[in-house]
This record gives C-alpha cells, sequence and structure tokens, in this order.
C-alpha cells in the first residue's frame, strides 16, 4: 500500500507563532506528533509519505500516489481539512480519518470512507484487520482508553526536520482534573496514563540520533498528572540522560498550578532540562474558578504561585479566560492587574467558549444558551453561547484587556518583571548558532528600525545587558513573540509591520 499522511492548514492564531517563524527561518511550530505516531502502526512493508500542509503543499501527485490518504486534525483547521477532502474526492482517493475534530464530529464528514477515532492503538488495529480480511467497516470507535506502554517510537524520520521550531514527544494522556471548560478528560480520561521510562528515553534518542539539537516540546496536558512516578523515575532517568548527551534539548511542557507547591519536583524538572510550562490560570477571581471547577487553583496565592514557578528556573506562559457567568466588570481589570505582576510575558486571554462535549456545553446546552460552535481559535473574538454578562460590554472588557497587556510600553514591562523573576538554572556554554544570530540580526531590523515601538526594544536590550545579561537571548525571543501577538490579535497592521 501507498500511504499518504496528510495535516491540513493550521491557521494563524496564539499558538501558530506564524509571525516568529520568519525570524528563525521555520515553516511550523510544532510537527504533526499523532500522524507520525500513526505511521508507526502500520506495516512496515507499505510505503508512507508525509505532507504538512504547514511545512509543504500538497500536490495532485501526492493524492494521485496515494491508495489512502490518512487525516488527522483539531476544530481550528476545519477550514482546511474540508480542501483536503475535496481534492480526494476528485482524485477518486479514499480518506481514512482520526484525531480530535473527526472523534467529536466524524458524522458531518459522510465523504470520509474511514474513522479511526479515539485513540489509535486501539482502533487503528481493527481497521488493519478488516482490510486485510476485505471488508472495512465506516466507523471504529471504543470507550475504552489504550496502554500506552505499547505506543511505538513516532516515525520522526518522516519529517522535514529543519522546517519545525521544536520536536514534540508524549509523555501521558488524560487528566486527574474536572474543568468544566475542557475537553481532555472526554477524549482521554481522569486517569493519567504513562508510557515506561525506557520508551521516553527510546524517544529521546531516536531524536538526537537524527541530528535534532534545541526546543522539545511535551504535548501532556498535564505533565505532572501523575507526581509519583514523573519524580521517582522519568525525571531522574532524564537528568542522567541529559547529562550523559551534554543537554542536547530544553523541555518545554504544561502543568497545574500545583507545581509550585512541590520544590523538590521544580527542581528535579529544572534539571532534567525544562526552562518553560505553560499553566491555565483561567481567572484571579475566586467565584468563577469555582463555577468551572478548577479545583487546583482555588484557595492560592496564584501570583505567589507562579513567581515560585519562574524563581525555580521555570518560565510561566499562561491561560487566561473571560465570559464566566459569575464575572463581573471588574475583571478586566483585575486580569490586567495580574497578568502584569505576574510577568507572564506569553499570556493567551480568550473569550470563553464550550467546545463539544464537555461539561460547560452540556450545562448550557440545557440552558438553551448555545448558538453556534466553538471555532478552537482562542484569539478571534468569538464565543459559541449567550453570556451573563451584557454581550457588548464583555467584549469592550476583553479588548482593553488585550490592548494593556500587549501595547508595545505594558508588554516590554511584563518582559522585565519576568526577567527579574526567573532565576536562570546554567546548563553550561548557551548555544549561539547561526539561526540564533540570524533571528537576533531580524529583531534589530524589524523590530528595532521598523516598528512603531521600537525604543522600548531598544530600553530592555540595554536593560537587560546591565541588569540580566544571561537572559538576553530570552529578551530578544520575547520581543519577537510580542510583534507575533500584536499581529495575531491585530494591534499590528500589516503595513506597519
Amino acid at each position: 500500500m501507498n500511504i499518504l499522511l496528510v495535516y491540513p492548514l493550521y491557521p494563524g492564531s496564539f499558538w501558530s507563532f506564524i509571525h516568529v517563524l520568519k525570524f528563525i527561518s521555520k515553516k511550523a511550530a510544532v510537527p504533526p506528533l499523532g500522524l507520525i505516531t500513526v505511521s508507526a502502526m502500520l506495516p512496515s512493508t507499505w510505503k508512507k509519505k508525509l505532507v504538512d500542509m504547514n511545512v509543504s503543499a500538497l500536490r495532485t501527485s501526492d493524492i494521485e500516489w496515494a491508495d489512502y490518504v490518512f487525516i488527522s486534525a483539531m476544530y481550528i483547521q476545519k477550514d482546511s481539512v474540508d480542501n483536503v477532502i475535496h481534492e480526494c474526492k476528485k482524485q477518486h482517493t479514499k480518506i481514512v480519518a482520526g484525531g480530535p475534530l473527526f472523534t467529536q464530529e466524524y458524522e458531518n464528514y459522510p465523504q470520509v470512507d474511514h474513522f479511526i477515532l479515539n485513540e489509535g492503538e486501539i482502533t487503528l488495529p481493527r481497521f488493519l484487520h478488516d482490510l486485510h480480511a476485505g471488508h472495512p467497516q465506516k466507523v471504529y470507535k471504543t470507550d475504552e482508553y489504550a496502554d500506552i506502554t505499547n505506543t511505538p517510537v513516532p516515525d520522526y524520520h518522516l519529517l522535514s526536520r529543519k522546517d519545525y521550531a521544536y520536536m514534540n514527544i508524549q509523555v501521558s494522556r488524560g487528566c486527574p482534573y474536572a474543568c468544566e471548560f475542557c475537553e481532555i478528560t472526554t477524549l482521554l480520561g481522569h486517569k493519567v496514563r504513562l508510557k515506561q521510562t525506557e520508551q521516553i528515553l527510546n524517544e529521546l534518542e531516536k531524536i538526537y540520533a537524527l541530528n535534532w539539537r534545541g526546543a522539545v516540546l511535551i504535548v501532556d496536558d498535564n505533565f505532572i498528572g501523575n507526581k509519583k512516578v514523573i519524580k521517582n523515575s522519568l525525571l531522574p532517568a532524564m537528568i542522567d540522560w541529559m547529562l550523559a548527551h551534554k543537554y542536547p534539548f530544553v523541555f518545554n511542557t504544561e502543568t497545574s498550578i500545583n507545581l509550585a507547591d512541590d520544590e523538590e519536583l521544580m527542581s528535579l524538572m529544572v534539571k532534567a532540562g525544562f526552562n518553560s510550562t505553560f499553566v491555565g490560570i483561567e481567572t484571579p477571581d475566586e467565584n468563577s474558578l469555582h463555577e468551572c471547577n478548577k479545583v487546583q487553583n482555588i484557595n492560592r496565592d496564584l501570583l505567589q504561585s507562579v513567581i515560585k514557578i519562574q524563581r525555580s528556573g521555570i518560565q510561566v506562559s499562561g491561560g487566561f479566560i473571560v465570559g464566566f457567568d459569575s464575572d463581573t466588570p471588574g475583571i478586566f481589570q483585575r486580569q490586567i492587574d495580574f497578568i502584569q505582576k505576574s510577568g507572564i510575558v506569553s499570556a493567551m486571554v480568550g473569550l470563553l467558549n464550550a467546545p463539544k462535549n464537555t461539561l460547560l456545553y452540556k450545562r448550557l446546552q440545557e440552558e438553551n444558551r448555545l448558538t453556534t460552535d466553538a471555532t478552537g481559535n482562542n484569539t478571534d473574538f468569538s464565543m459559541n453561547f449567550i453570556p451573563r454578562m451584557d454581550q457588548m460590554e464583555l467584549m469592550e472588557g476583553y479588548k482593553s484587556i488585550i490592548q494593556n497587556i500587549y501595547a508595545t510600553k505594558p508588554y516590554y514591562k511584563r518582559i522585565r518583571q519576568m526577567l527579574m523573576n526567573y532565576k536562570r538554572f546554567n546548563y553550561g556554554k548557551p548555544r549561539i548558532n547561526l539561526s540564533i544570530l540570524v533571528a537576533f540580526f531580524k529583531s534589530v531590523y524589524i523590530i528595532g528600525f521598523l516598528n512603531r515601538g521600537r525604543s522600548e526594544y531598544w530600553k530592555l536590550l540595554i536593560w537587560t545587558l546591565f541588569h540580566r545579561p544571561g537572559s538576553m537571548i530570552d529578551a530578544i525571543t520575547y520581543s519577537v513573540y510580542g510583534y507575533h501577538y500584536q499581529m495575531v490579535y491585530g494591534l499590528r497592521s500589516k503595513k506597519t509591520a
């Protein structure tokens, strides 16, 4: 068989980093980890080709070559998915679809020949068995959760690695919490399932052998969901591996805020090469935290928790939400103040939305407040339900948050606050490679000379040189991020950019 694996186009959004990539001469932020994992589950005798449409165009000849096109996508990629399906149908090539979008909405895609839903470790072998027997079914789904200790090493060799800013791996699936607006537990369950430590080291070794050096994203929804195994087994082994390989990687992941409660865990993560984590903070309002069942954030000083993580040697990016039923007009300034004081430079602020199959979606459906489907894009100023607050007031308040945290002066002030909070761990001599130098000179030209806020850029570099000289790369990096955030939130016109 000839199998074409297609990852649809990802539109510009907070996490696409589309405006950052041109500074570092990359085409996409992260590879399609799900697809290359599926590839590794297919028979080794099959010929496989990957087209990540964020890196290269999907050609008609690619589709003609394939016996089957395998496609996986998230909701935000929906428009590109429609185009891919249309092209496959024109060439009469059969389509096999899976991933979050199709698991939730497969009934909306009658053109697709076969659906491999939920977790592929369970449903894909059933499809392959039936395909070999000559009678494949339309839909393969399951209520079971996979044993990911049997998940193979992804086919990293299919990637055009030079085109990505990160490589990525998965350590665990599932989350012990049940936030009302989150679909993770619906898709992957409450029980945290981990790969074996040997599996993770094997994947790191594979990436290392392919000559990757630099950033590796651990894509878990909560890396510390099972602290016992992470602390006692995985992190000590990762530390040994990183020391033996002279720290070739820097890790980024996602954790819950209670990471701040465990100094030993933070220390182990830093020694293993972690320098950044995304934390879902959502709101400084206790009533709204109770409303959305964000129990891990309740009854704590969120600001001090963030600062503790930063001082341990881990930078914090954060998710924030407005539009909860409990929100009052005062929430907008409270969000601004919290974000500025925390030094969370990458603050993803979004209007509350209700994805399908979440507890929030079910509640709003019962209250007859749903209006449309969620777009999956955190930065497109949309909601899919009727809020309690006046919608115009909510929208204006949301826009005021964005303006007040991503306007040039407050943004650069926040970078300085982060650099003051952040205690960098010394992993040895920093690698200053050609791509970093090119990115620096591009930032000087685009941000330092063409940008209307260029004076703040130069003030930051001078301040960093005198007060945090070891963090100069961080200062430049966040300057470039600021350029991206202003673009995706519409604070900078393409003409002036």
